[in-house]
C-alpha cells in the first residue's frame, strides 16, 4: 500500500470530536484559579464540617479507611470525565458524552438523574442554610422556610448576573473552607504534639487502642457510612462542567483532577484521623460539627460561631455549583429536545437562565417542604439525592468505558491524559457504586425507602421520555462532526 493510501486510512479511521450545540454562546469566562477552587469545593462540604461527626460516632476511626476508599473510586470517575474533557470540552459535560457514546436516551437519562440530584441537594441546601442561621439568636424568630426562600434568592441572583461572578463567589468559599481546614488541623496537630489535654484527657494513638481500636462497632457500620461518604464527594464533577466555561481546558482540567487525589487525602482522611486521636468517636455527634466537638473540650470561646458560619458558607457554596451546573445541564438536553425548549435560553451575560429558573423552581417546593415537615426535610431529600449522584458516576463511567473501546477501534484518539488501569478501573468503580447502593437496604428507617423509590423514578423517566419523543428523534442529535 502507498504512503498516501496509509495517510487516507488513517484520516477515515480516526473521526473527529462532534460539536455540541448546547456548548454555543457561553462566554468562557472561569479562569485557572476558578477552576482550581471549584474542584477543591466540590471536595470540602458540609460532608465533613457537619456529617462527620455523626459517621465517627457510629463507625469510630475507620471512618478515615472510608474516607479514603469512596475518596479513590471518587478520583477515578473525576479522572475519567477528565479524560473526556480533554477530548471534547463541553458545558454539557457527561450527559453530553452520554450522547454521543450511549445515544439520546443515555444522555436523557444522565441529564434528568443529575438534575434530580442537584434539585434536591439544593433543597438540603436551602433546609441546612435555614437550620444553620437559627443557631444565631437574631435570627431564631424567622421562620425556617423564610429564611431558607432567602438564601434562594440570593443565590439565583448572583448565578444570573454573570459566570464570571459565580467563578469568584466559588473561589472566595474554597478559600474560606481550605483556610478553616488547614486552621484546624495545625491546632490539632499542636495538641497531639504538646499531649495538651482535650476535655480532660491527654490525645493519641491511645484515645483509639483504648476505645474500642480502629473498628469500635465492628464492620458492618463502616460499610454503611460508605453510602454518606460517597454524598460528601459529590460535586467533583462540577469540574467536567466548569471546562466548558474556560479557554484552556487541557492546561486547567489536568491541574484541577490530578490535585483532587492529595487534596483528598490531606483534608477528608486527615482530618478525620485527627480527630480519631483528639477524642473517642463516641463523644462525637450528628447534631454537632465535629471540628465544634473538640474545640470547645478545649474552651476556646467562640468555636461555634465560627464554624457555623464556615458550614453555613459551605451549604451556600453547593447551592451555587448546583444551579450553576444543571442550568449548563439542561440546556444541553434542551438543545437536543430532552428537557423543555425554555431551559435553552440564554440572557444577555451568556447565562442559561431557563434551567437556573427551573431548578430554582423544585427548590421553592423545598421551602414549601421546611413549612410542612421542617424537622424531617433536610434527611428526606438528602437520600434522594444520592441515588442521582450515584447514577450519575456510574454513567460517567460507562461513557468511559466506550469511549476506550473506540479508540482502541481507531474511530478515535484518546488524549495523553488518562484513566489508568482501564477497564478494570472502570469495572470496579461501577460495582463498588452498586453495592453501596445496594447496602441502603439495610437502614430500615431511611435507606430502604430511597430504594423503593427507585421504580418510581424509573417510571417517571419512561413516561418522560415517551412525551418527548417526538422532539427527540434519534435521527436528530445534538451533535454534529
Amino acid at each position: 500500500m502507498s504512503k498516501d493510501a496509509v495517510q487516507t486510512a488513517e484520516t477515515e479511521a480516526t473521526t473527529p470530536a462532534p460539536v455540541d450545540a448546547g456548548d454555543a454562546g457561553y462566554s468562557k469566562g472561569l479562569k485557572h484559579r476558578h477552576v482550581n477552587m471549584i474542584a477543591i469545593g466540590g471536595a470540602i462540604g458540609t460532608g465533613l464540617f457537619l456529617g462527620a461527626g455523626g459517621r465517627l460516632h457510629n463507625a469510630g476511626p475507620a471512618l478515615a479507611l472510608a474516607y479514603l476508599v469512596c475518596g479513590v473510586f471518587a478520583f477515578f470517575v473525576v479522572r475519567a470525565l477528565g479524560e473526556l474533557v480533554l477530548y471534547r470540552p463541553s458545558s454539557g459535560s457527561f450527559v453530553s458524552y452520554a450522547r454521543e457514546f450511549l445515544g439520546e436516551k443515555g444522555a436523557y437519562v444522565a441529564g434528568w438523574m443529575y438534575f434530580l440530584n442537584w434539585s434536591t441537594t439544593g433543597i438540603a441546601d436551602i433546609t441546612a442554610i435555614a437550620l444553620y442561621t437559627h443557631y444565631w439568636s437574631a435570627f431564631t424568630s424567622i421562620p425556617q422556610w423564610v429564611l431558607a426562600l432567602i438564601a434562594l434568592a440570593v443565590v439565583l441572583a448572583i448565578n444570573l448576573i454573570s459566570v464570571k461572578i459565580f467563578g469568584e463567589l466559588e473561589f472566595w468559599f474554597a478559600i474560606v473552607k481550605v483556610a478553616t481546614l488547614v486552621a484546624f488541623m495545625c491546632v490539632g496537630i499542636f495538641l497531639l504534639a504538646t499531649r495538651h489535654k482535650v476535655g480532660g484527657e491527654t490525645p493519641g494513638l491511645h484515645v483509639v487502642t483504648d476505645n474500642g481500636g480502629v473498628f469500635p462497632h465492628g464492620l458492618m457500620p463502616v460499610v454503611l457510612v460508605m453510602q454518606g461518604v460517597i454524598f460528601a464527594y459529590a460535586a467533583l464533577e462540577l469540574v467536567g462542567v466548569a471546562a466548558g466555561e474556560t479557554a484552556e481546558p487541557e492546561k486547567v482540567v489536568p491541574r484541577a483532577v490530578n490535585s483532587i487525589m492529595w487534596r483528598v487525602g490531606l483534608f477528608y482522611v486527615g482530618s478525620v484521623v485527627l480527630l480519631a486521636l483528639l477524642l473517642p468517636g463516641s463523644v462525637y455527634s450528628a447534631g454537632e460539627s465535629p471540628f465544634v466537638t473538640v474545640l470547645s473540650k478545649i474552651g476556646v470561646s467562640g468555636a461555634g460561631d465560627v464554624m457555623n458560619l464556615v458550614v453555613l458558607t459551605a451549604a451556600m457554596s453547593s447551592l451555587n455549583s448546583g444551579l450553576y451546573s444543571t442550568g449548563r445541564i439542561l440546556r444541553s438536553m434542551a438543545m437536543a429536545g430532552s428537557a423543555p425548549k425554555f431551559t435553552a435560553r440564554m440572557n444577555r451575560s451568556q447565562v442559561p437562565y431557563g434551567g437556573i429558573l427551573l431548578t430554582c423552581a423544585v427548590c421553592v417546593l423545598g421551602v414549601g417542604l421546611n413549612f410542612l415537615v421542617p424537622s424531617q426535610a433536610f434527611e428526606i431529600v438528602l437520600n434522594i439525592a444520592s441515588l442521582g449522584i450515584i447514577s450519575t458516576w456510574v454513567i460517567i463511567m460507562i461513557c468511559h468505558l466506550v469511549f476506550v473501546r473506540r479508540a482502541r477501534e481507531g474511530r478515535l484518539e484518546r488524549p495523553h491524559f488518562r484513566l489508568p488501569g482501564t477497564p478494570v478501573t472502570e469495572i470496579a468503580t461501577i460495582a463498588f457504586l452498586l453495592v453501596c447502593l445496594g447496602m441502603m437496604w439495610n437502614d430500615e428507617e431511611v435507606g430502604r425507602k430511597t430504594l423503593l423509590l427507585i421504580p418510581v423514578i424509573a417510571a417517571a423517566l419512561v413516561a418522560g421520555w415517551y412525551a418527548l419523543r417526538r422532539t427527540t428523534p434519534e435521527n436528530r442529535p445534538n451533535l454534529t462532526k
